[in-house]
């Protein structure tokens, strides 16, 4: 137990004692009863930030073996992603770089699996002047994944969402990328809770519509799509388009505020997971999914559950500001050696969030040694004026 001042939501202080070290294994073996994809964050390079705004610095050292470590407890990784700062400190020629590392990496780790984001992010959206540009701009990233051996997300664009006038035109975008990949490759729904530039994606503002052109386009290339991953933070949502998708079609959750309940399912399916809420608290994701694959609801409930209460603190709004509590929450458990992030984004959160995170995190047996994790905390308290 160690014990360290943290500032309260009401202005004053209090002091914290910490619980126990967390519990849960650094290495998992077997499989599990869900597919399970951890959306993995990057390592900024502190000591080659000469310009965080503008000219992105990672330690490819720190940023792989975090990688290792999530492969060593049997989650495939969702590599260049949204929790990487992909659109938010990674530019595309970043990314090019992390996706080819890691696939490379890959081949070296027995076991190890991944998929990686392409995307439009090199095209500025008020440049591209047609759906041909976006389309292109795709279609480079695609080249580049599949040219390094690997399989494809297709995110969200944001290029796209600006070009797009009607919904056929994103079952046109979509239909000639899906139709020239290489293998099955996974859809991603970004809501705009975590990206607001991305309002009305599918060519509607309304649940519905948009559901009805996505169906319709995994209907027209269902031999090409594993599955798709939906983020709108609406298990409702989300529990009512699983029930119309084929059984060949796998429903990944996005959901971070309830994905306990969501891959947990009810009577007539499943989610599985690509989230980035994976990334921090994968110790205990991974003991929890073992209770499930023995039948063991309650165990499963008791171990995820108060994982929920920090990922709900995590991807509070703004809601694209989650990168800074997965980053910080790798600082804490000894992943890396600061707090810095590509872009200078760990100043978007400030030091009641970081507190709070801290005591969710705790709470939840997610701290691997709460000494050091307070002299950590301490610091970060001491230099926002919290001693």
């Amino acid at each position: 137990m160690a014990t360290l001042t943290l500032p309260t939501a009401a202005g004053g202080l209090e002091t914290y004692a910490t619980g126990p070290a967390s519990p849960y294994p650094l290495a998992h073996a077997g499989p599990y009863p869900r597919t399970v994809y951890a959306a993995a964050h990057v390592v900024a390079d502190a000591r080659a930030l000469t310009d965080p705004w503008r000219r992105p610095a990672i330690d490819w050292d720190a940023t792989l073996a975090f990688r290792r470590h999530l492969w060593g407890l049997g989650f495939k990784v969702a590599e260049a992603m949204d929790t990487s700062q992909r659109g938010l400190g990674l530019d595309w020629p970043g990314a090019a770089e992390l996706i080819a590392r890691s696939l490379a990496e890959a081949r070296s780790v027995p076991g190890a699996d991944l998929a990686c984001g392409a995307g439009t992010d090199q095209l500025d959206p008020a440049a591209a002047a047609s759906l041909d540009d976006v389309a292109a701009a795709y279609e480079a990233q695609m080249s580049h994944v599949e040219a390094h051996g690997g399989r494809i997300i297709l995110m969200a664009s944001r290029a796209l969402c600006r070009s797009a006038r009607h919904a056929d035109d994103y079952l046109a975008v979509y239909g000639r990328l899906i139709r020239q990949a290489r293998d099955k490759v996974i859809l991603h729904w970004l809501g705009e809770a975590f990206d607001p530039a991305l309002a009305g994606y599918w060519g509607a503002d309304a649940f519905s519509p948009a559901m009805e052109t996505v169906l319709t386009l995994i209907r027209e290339h269902a031999d090409k799509i594993d599955g798709i991953k939906i983020s709108l933070l609406d298990a409702g949502k989300e529990v009512a388009m699983r029930r119309l998708l084929s059984p060949d079609v796998v429903m990944y959750t996005g959901d971070d505020f309830n994905y306990a309940e969501l891959m947990a399912g009810d009577g007539e399916g499943v989610s599985h997971g690509l989230l980035g809420i994976f990334d921090p608290i994968a110790p205990a994701a991974a003991a929890a999914l073992d209770r499930l694959a023995q039948g063991d609801r309650a165990g499963y409930d008791a171990i995820l559950g108060p994982t929920v209460a920090l990922s709900r603190k995590l991807f509070e709004a703004p809601t694209q500001f989650y990168k800074c509590g997965v980053v910080f929450l790798a600082w804490l458990n000894g992943f890396q050696d600061h707090v810095r992030m590509l872009g200078g984004a760990e100043s978007a959160r400030g030091i009641l969030h970081y507190a709070e995170v801290f005591r969710l995190a705790d709470q939840a047996g997610l701290l691997i040694d709460p000494e050091r994790a307070a002299t950590r905390m301490r610091a970060l308290c001491a230099v926002n004026g919290v001693e």
